[in-house]
C-alpha cells in the first residue's frame, strides 16, 4: 500500500499533535449521546455509499467497509459499557455535502466513512482518534498523455465539492499557475463514470478510493493513477462537537482495537490487497495507542 510522499518526521509530529487535540476531555458532564443510546437501545451510524473499500453498501442492504467494521466493533464496545443486552444499529447514507451537518445536528451520532480531520471541520464537528491515513491524487487514462498537475491547464478535471480534496487541489493549482475546467460531481460512482465516457479527463480522489473505483471498473487495466499525491488525508471517524464524553468512549474502543491487535485482521480484510501497511500508517497506530 503507497503512503503520502509526506517526509515521515513531519508526518509523525503532525500524527503526535492530532493524538493531543483529540485527547481525553473531563467526564464531568453527562454524555447526552451515551444517554441517548442507553435510552433508546440504538445507534444511529452514517455511511458513505461510494467510498468503497472504507464504506460502502452491498447490493443485498448490507453497509460494510473498513470504517464500517470499526463503528461496528465501537457499538459492540459502547454496549458493554452501557449494560444493554442489545443494541441496534441504525445506517443512515450520507454524502459529501450532508456528512458534518448530519452529526452536527444531532441526526447521527457518528459518521464512519473516508473524512479528513482538518481545522476548519474542528468548528462544527470533532473527531476520534486518526484511524487511517491516505493521500490525494488523480486517475487518468492509462493512454493519457498527463503526468502530472501542471498537465492540467485546460483540461477537465472532475472532483467532489466540499472535500478536502477540493481545497488541496486548489492550492496546488495557484502554486502551478494552473487553470483546469473543474467539473464538480456528487460521489465516487460518477466520477469514475465521467471519466470512462471521456466527459473529463481525470478524477481526484483520496487515492486508496481511486484505487477501489479502479478495481471495480469493466476494464481498469484501462485506468492508472499519478505518481504524486497532492494532500496529506489523515482520516477520523466524525462525533458532535459538543460530547467529549462520547468522544472519549469512541477513543477507549479505537486504542483497544489498537492495543490489542484486533485492528490487524480488519486491516487485512478490507485494505490486505492493496499492500501492507507503510511507515506513516503504523506510526498512526502506535502514536494513537494511549495509555489510560
Amino acid at each position: 500500500m503507497r503512503t503520502p510522499a509526506r517526509p515521515a518526521a513531519a508526518g509523525l509530529l503532525a500524527l503526535a499533535l492530532l493524538c493531543f487535540v483529540v485527547g481525553p476531555a473531563s467526564a464531568a458532564e453527562s454524555s447526552r449521546t451515551l444517554d441517548r443510546i442507553k435510552k433508546d437501545g440504538v445507534i444511529r451510524l452514517a455511511y458513505r455509499a461510494g467510498a468503497a473499500p472504507f464504506s460502502f453498501k452491498e447490493r443485498d442492504g448490507r453497509v460494510r467497509g473498513y470504517s464500517v467494521e470499526l463503528c461496528t466493533r465501537i457499538a459492540e464496545a459502547l454496549q458493554k459499557r452501557l449494560g444493554l443486552a442489545a443494541l441496534r444499529t441504525e445506517w443512515v447514507a450520507v454524502d459529501a455535502d450532508t456528512r458534518l451537518d448530519a452529526v452536527a445536528s444531532g441526526r447521527i451520532d457518528m459518521e464512519c466513512g473516508t473524512t479528513t480531520i482538518s481545522l476548519s471541520r474542528y468548528e462544527k464537528v470533532d473527531f476520534s482518534l486518526p484511524i487511517f491515513i491516505d493521500g490525494g491524487s488523480v486517475l487518468v487514462p492509462e493512454a493519457s498523455t498527463v503526468r502530472g498537475l501542471a498537465d492540467f491547464d485546460g483540461r477537465r478535471i472532475a472532483l467532489i465539492r466540499g472535500t478536502t480534496t477540493e481545497s488541496a487541489l486548489k492550492r496546488q493549482f495557484e502554486v502551478l499557475a494552473v487553470k483546469p475546467q473543474v467539473v464538480a460531481v456528487k460521489d465516487g460512482a460518477e466520477g469514475a463514470r465521467m471519466l470512462r465516457d471521456g466527459k473529463v479527463d481525470g478524477f481526484a480522489s483520496d487515492r486508496l478510493v481511486l484505487i477501489g473505483l479502479r478495481a471495480s471498473a469493466a476494464e481498469p487495466e484501462k485506468f492508472k493513477l499519478l505518481d504524486s499525491d497532492f494532500s496529506f488525508e489523515p482520516y477520523a471517524l466524525v462525533v458532535r462537537r459538543d460530547d467529549p464524553d462520547f468522544r472519549l468512549a469512541v477513543n477507549r474502543a479505537l486504542v483497544e482495537l489498537y492495543r490489542s491487535g484486533d485492528i490487524d485482521p480488519i486491516f487485512h480484510r478490507w485494505l490486505g490487497s492493496f499492500g501492507i501497511p507503510g511507515p506513516l500508517l503504523n506510526a498512526m497506530f502506535y502514536l494513537s495507542t494511549l495509555p489510560e
